[in-house]
């Protein structure tokens, strides 16, 4: 037999709960509580017997009984109300046949109603048997007390009239002492049993609760992991796709005029080397984020990438696209105010993966456009080219997921921010993006906050 416990079943409202059995340590524990309970009711058979009480049947016969009263006890919580109902019967035969002894025997009588309450599998069952046991006790109670009203020779000295001094005789005023213990004793039984399967249910449901609490804190976890991969994969990509992509162009530029104009061809190689050197800065400056143990990563990344990519770095952006043979220009339109670091970083990237994309499929003799614009409630940006695309429709989302790559990672990043992103061809030709951040009044404090950081800097 496994020493671990049954699982305890789920505790759901509206919906009876059974409480499980105990382990073999428990059943071994009611083996050795029904053995002491025998000893105690042998030594207090000796004494009853010693008092002349209950002491004309023969030693064995009054034995018998003490095992038969006390040894159910062992199989008290595996069939309650089987133990309840054999050792109601077994009193009840040990008082009738003046063999039994009340002290110990009453205990276990006790224990009995209890363990019905306690540990009973239905909760109808367990009322129906001490309902009966009860009923059965107190009808057998007041025949007694009805029956031996009219013998004189039980308690002789409990007269069954009235004195004048009296409001009720001493036997009526003896049978309601009896009443009233019996009615103390079935109601402690039958209260405390109950409770101790209330206490049984509110552990298991807070034990269930702890469960599905942690259940939801690892889910949370696993999820924040995937979020930060996620995160990962876009930066990488922004970073390692932009450069690559000029590099690309450098090198395909300089491979066609090396022989006709060394010195374009050095420009151009001077470019490369400049996008190589840009790229691993950006990469280790990351790649340093994510070794930051100390700090929370996703915070970090974003304090640290938003301290060196801003809105004040898109005309470098739009200039490094033009030297990397992409015409762009850059403008502003509007007031320019404090926008949320977290907006800066997401609208620089933007404009980041959309001057790439520009550059890999524009075509020959595109431009691009970038503007700017400072509204009364919002930020917008827009990235145009004049080149040819293959794609086809035009998408207008918001909250979706994806891989975080290219064009699903902008989605993402805007939407992070609270924005909207529009990408799609446009009807004279040409590809645009525009993006759209909303600006609450507390945008100036965010961004003071955000620009502040962990280490201070801006």
């Amino acid at each position: 037999m496994s020493s671990a416990a049954p699982a305890a079943p789920a505790v759901v409202d509206g919906v009876e709960w059974v409480r499980p059995g105990p382990d073999a340590h428990g059943y071994r524990n009611d083996a050795i509580l029904a053995l002491v309970l025998l000893v105690g009711s042998a030594v207090s058979l000796l004494f009853y017997r010693a008092t002349g009480t209950y002491a004309e049947e023969p030693w064995w016969l009054a034995l018998l009984w003490a095992a038969g009263m006390t040894l159910p006890i062992a199989a008290r919580r595996r069939f309650p109300e089987i133990m309840a109902v054999v050792v109601s019967v077994v009193y009840a035969a040990g008082v009738i046949g003046q063999v039994a002894e009340l002290l110990i025997s009453q205990i276990v009588l006790f224990i009995a109603v209890y363990t019905v309450g306690a540990w009973g599998r239905s909760r109808l069952l367990a009322n129906i048997t001490r309902g009966a046991i009860v009923v059965g006790m107190f009808a057998w109670l007041f025949w007694q007390l009805i029956f031996f009203s009219a013998v004189q020779d039980y308690l002789p000295d409990l007269d069954r009239s009235t004195d004048g001094d009296g409001f009720m005789s001493p036997y009526i005023a003896f049978g309601a002492i009896q009443i009233f213990t019996n009615l103390l004793f079935f109601w402690g039984a039958w209260y405390f049993g109950d409770s101790a399967y209330r206490a049984a249910r509110e552990r298991a449901a807070l034990s269930q609760r702890t469960a599905e609490l942690a259940g939801a804190r690892a889910r949370a976890e696993a999820q924040a992991v995937a979020l930060e991969r996620v995160r990962i994969a876009r930066e990488l990509h922004d970073v390692v796709a932009h450069h690559v992509s000029v590099m690309g162009v450098q090198a395909g530029a300089a491979r066609r005029v090396v022989a006709t104009d060394p010195h374009a061809a050095s420009a151009a190689l001077s470019a490369i080397e400049d996008s190589a050197r840009s790229a691993v800065d950006e990469l280790h400056r990351l790649l340093g984020t994510l070794r930051d143990d100390s700090l929370d990563t996703g915070a970090v990344a974003m304090t640290d990438a938003a301290s060196t990519h801003g809105l004040a770095q898109l005309p470098a952006l739009v200039g490094e696209a033009t030297t990397a043979g992409l015409p762009a220009t850059f403008t502003v339109v509007g007031a320019e105010r404090a926008v949320p670091a977290t907006v800066e970083l997401t609208a620089y990237r933007i404009t980041q993966e959309a001057l790439t994309n520009a550059r890999k499929h524009a075509g020959a003799g595109a431009t691009a456009d970038v503007r700017l614009r400072y509204l009364d409630d919002a930020l917008e940006l827009e990235v145009a080219n004049t080149g040819t695309s293959s794609a086809a429709g035009r998408a207008h989302v918001r909250g979706r997921t994806g891989s975080g790559l290219g064009l699903v990672g902008m989605l993402e990043r805007v939407d992070a921010v609270g924005g909207v992103v529009e990408a799609g061809p446009r009807s004279r030709g040409g590809w645009l993006v525009r993006a759209r951040f909303p600006l609450g009044a507390g945008a100036g404090a965010a961004s003071e906050a955000a620009a502040s950081g962990p280490e201070g800097t801006a």
